[in-house]
């Protein structure tokens, strides 16, 4: 991992730094080579999903970026068609082949999806998977505190991470106070902001503060995550910008600052409107 990143400890005892790098519509050899560049620049934590149809672009990536498997952590997620125990066992084996990996770090429900109610089971999957090696780490993403305290109460295994919607637009506080409750990382994902990217790009008062820094202010709203306790995992596959997106420990925001940043919050947030 590299020393530049801070670091958090999930509940399990995995090491995870404190910014990761997504890759969501990164595939093919344009693919592997922003991701490549991307473990060039630093990162060491790969978000990758069934869903994305990009896990074999992520491993080539790995391949060829020459570094040790075990300096890289790949998680990736299990898409709601699997959610049967059988399938999800299956599904998993699978996404490793795909990648060319013998495990993943960090595997993830990638959404409750309550329609169909089998969350649970695919939950039990992703607790056996741990316990045949298939992965290190058992997490959800886009949980609500109730599906949360159901996987808590059912199987009485607790998720060590769960990847939620989080930017200054968009805060989903009963998520966060639930992951809180029960030290579930919380790992943000479109940190800044997706479709409210260029409002938040030039909203006056963020553009003081980088100023202040001499930071972007994509930098700043990074850091607002971080100092928060958030694990965000901006994606771009621009060279320089990757290199900001993990450059935002070297300053720190005022509690004021902080507190400007988390006052933008609005009920249309949600990047899908």
């Amino acid at each position: 991992m590299s020393d530049r990143i801070p670091h958090y400890t999930l509940n399990d005892g995995l090491v995870v730094p404190a910014v990761g790098f997504g890759t969501d519509k990164q595939r093919g050899a344009e693919g592997v080579l922003s991701i490549r560049q991307a473990l060039n620049n630093g990162y060491r934590f790969l978000d990758t999903a069934y869903a994305y149809e990009n896990e074999a672009t992520v491993g080539k990536a790995l391949k060829e970026s020459g570094l040790p498997r075990e300096e890289v952590l790949i998680s990736s997620k299990l898409p709601e068609k699997y959610h049967a125990y059988d399938l999800a066992i299956l599904a998993i084996q699978e996404s490793l082949y795909r990648a060319n990996l013998d495990y993943y770090d960090l595997y993830l429900i990638h959404w409750p999806d309550p329609s169909q109610d089998r969350y649970v089971e695919a939950w039990q999957a992703l607790i056996d998977a741990q316990k045949f090696g298939l992965v290190r780490s058992i997490g959800v993403s886009n949980f609500h505190p109730d599906q949360l305290q159901r996987l808590i109460d059912e199987t009485g295994v607790v998720p060590s991470l769960n990847q939620i919607q989080t930017h200054p637009y968009y805060i989903q506080q009963d998520l966060i106070d639930a992951n809180k409750k029960h030290s579930i990382l919380t790992q943000s994902w479109s940190p800044l902001g997706a479709r409210m990217a260029d409002d938040l790009l030039e909203n006056d008062s963020i553009k003081e503060m980088a100023e202040k820094y001499s930071k972007s202010i994509g930098q700043v709203i990074l850091r607002w995550h971080v100092q928060q306790g958030f694990m965000p995992i901006p994606r771009s596959t621009n060279p320089g910008r990757q290199k900001d997106n993990i450059s935002v420990f070297d300053f720190e925001l005022t509690s004021e600052e902080m507190n400007t940043l988390s006052s933008f919050a609005k009920p249309d947030g949600d990047i899908f409107g």
